[in-house]
């Protein structure tokens, strides 16, 4: 059963031709053309490219390397200066350091302006992998085949488990349930008809036609436990970031969820950023900083192998088909949980949106920069410079200190009435104050009585002669806490409405 249904590896009674094999074989084939073929992982593009090696018979011919093996990449980067070297096959070349992409960029070019027969790099990577080489050299596209493989269609999958059913002589009790399971995954579909094999007893070929009873939902369970020991502690680690911030937006945990429902298993971290624009503070910090660089980096020892992130052009990738099938299966509410967020976020755009007058710039932006580093969305005006210009500002602005930050943090100060734009944002959240949702800074050397109706609610004291950091960040330890203890209320009322509800479906 195990040379039939693979867990690794090239299958072999169950190889199935992906969508544009045939042009792919040409392509490769083809003496001096340069093919890149990128995808999902466990999509296929290995196998394909093996099966296309070995149906042309120059196995023994083509010499095949891979970004992973370090020796292997040494021989890569040497590839430009070996002059004939026939067919080469590179797989995960996204995996390769930018100088070595840059270096086979350049050749491959080399080699179609020189229509060069006797030299030919075949490249493999994950998805959109060969838009960074095009990328390097501008001109490459039309001087090189790429293929983008994406997730299998319904029949294809069901035809990999028809030809491993027929080789064990069996029939399975839903194959249509199993391809769906599988989600477009080769990979995907031969771990689930392993592990049906493996519960219903069938080690080998049956010597008479045997119907296996084992429902796919059963082996899912099973595929679960067993993946949760590879992949749970990665994922935990992942949604954790670098640090786990519970009065935070948890953009890493938002990321790995948006990940696991991507369809082509990796993400477009800027056209996330547009698709969640409520997001676009903590996403964007996370991008523009290097903070996920530097997690992956830093956490190489557990997520390395996992994930892939390229930042030349912001797309995150998921290595291991496994792993997206366990994201695609998780109970999302009970993991983030366990990764220690509250299991609810706001709805808003913004946590905080901060008014202030020019005078106190430098205290807005200190604090900003604070909140914004505790993955906290916060708005501040210089950084909507982009979105406001050409707009008319009081319908961008009004909405922001209306409705769409949980909390507007107005700076006071003796300056701050005398501003016509802090009138004008004072008169959108100026109702807010009785739905609590206004947190006045009163600077210490404004006299007492210069404002009248912010003094009915509490505020926090800022002492303008004092050690401003230490001010601010004991602030902004304050205005967390704040938002940590509204998402735990909001996730202890969840847990309540559940209980509830799952009381009433039992009594029903």
């Amino acid at each position: 059963m195990e040379d039939v249904f693979r867990l690794a590896g090239v299958p072999t009674y169950t190889f199935v031709e992906p969508l544009r094999y045939g042009a792919i074989k040409v392509a490769v084939r083809t003496p001096g053309r340069c093919v890149v073929l990128e995808g999902p992982s466990g999509i296929g593009k290995t196998t394909t490219v093996t099966q296309i090696i070995e149906n042309l018979g120059k196995g023994g011919e083509i010499l095949q390397l891979s970004a992973r093996r370090p020796q292997d990449v040494e021989m890569i980067s040497e590839l430009p200066e070996l002059g004939k070297i026939g067919t080469v096959v590179v797989d995960d070349f996204h995996r390769l350091p930018d100088d070595i992409k840059i270096r086979l960029s350049d050749y491959m070019k080399l080699l179609a302006d020189t229509s060069d027969e006797y030299s030919q790099l075949v490249l493999i990577g994950i998805n959109k992998a060969g838009d960074q080489l095009v990328q390097f050299a501008h001109d490459l596209g039309l001087r090189i085949d790429i293929f983008k493989m994406e997730a299998n269609p319904q029949d294809k999958i069901e035809e990999l488990i028809t030809k491993g059913a027929t080789a064990l002589n069996v029939n399975f009790l839903d194959n249509t349930q199993i391809a769906a399971a599988a989600q477009g995954s080769f990979h995907i579909t031969q771990v689930l008809c392993h592990y049906i094999c493996v519960e219903a007893d069938i080690t080998e070929t049956q010597a008479e036609l045997t119907k296996i009873d084992v429902s796919v939902d059963v082996v899912i369970d099973r595929v679960m436990a067993d993946l949760a020991r590879q992949f749970m502690k990665p994922a935990l680690v992942f949604a954790g970031g670098s640090k786990i911030r519970r009065e935070g937006r948890a953009p890493y945990l938002h990321i790995l969820k948006w990940l696991s429902e991507s369809e082509d298993w990796s993400l477009d971290l800027a056209e996330l950023i547009r698709l969640h624009p409520e997001h676009k503070g903590s996403i964007g910090q996370v991008i523009k900083k290097g903070h996920l660089e530097a997690l992956l980096r830093d956490k190489a020892d557990i997520l390395g192998g996992h994930f892939h992130y390229e930042p030349s052009t912001r797309i995150l990738s998921v290595e291991d088909p496994k792993l997206i099938f366990f994201l695609r299966n998780l109970v999302w509410r009970n993991f983030t949980r366990k990764a220690g967020f509250a299991t609810d976020y706001f709805k808003g755009a913004y946590d905080f949106a901060l008014s202030f007058a020019g005078p106190q710039r430098r205290i807005a932006k200190r604090l900003h920069e604070i909140l914004e580093e505790r993955e906290v969305s916060v708005f501040y005006d210089y950084n909507e410079q982009h979105r406001i210009i050409a707009r008319n500002v009081e319908d961008y602005l009004g909405p922001i200190y209306r409705t769409e930050a949980r909390y507007v943090i107005p700076i006071l100060s003796q300056e701050y009435p005398t501003r016509i734009w802090t009138k004008f944002e004072s008169d959108q959240f100026r109702d807010r104050f009785g739905e609590e949702a206004v947190i006045p800074i009163r600077l210490t050397d404004v006299r007492d009585g210069f404002f009248s109706e912010d003094r009915n609610y509490g505020g926090l004291p800022l002492d303008p002669a004092g050690d401003m950091e230490m001010q601010l960040q004991e602030i902004a330890n304050i205005l967390c806490d704040r938002l940590q203890e509204d998402r735990e209320q909001v996730s202890a009322e969840s847990k309540e409405a559940e209980a509830v509800e799952a009381e009433a479906a039992s009594d029903a």
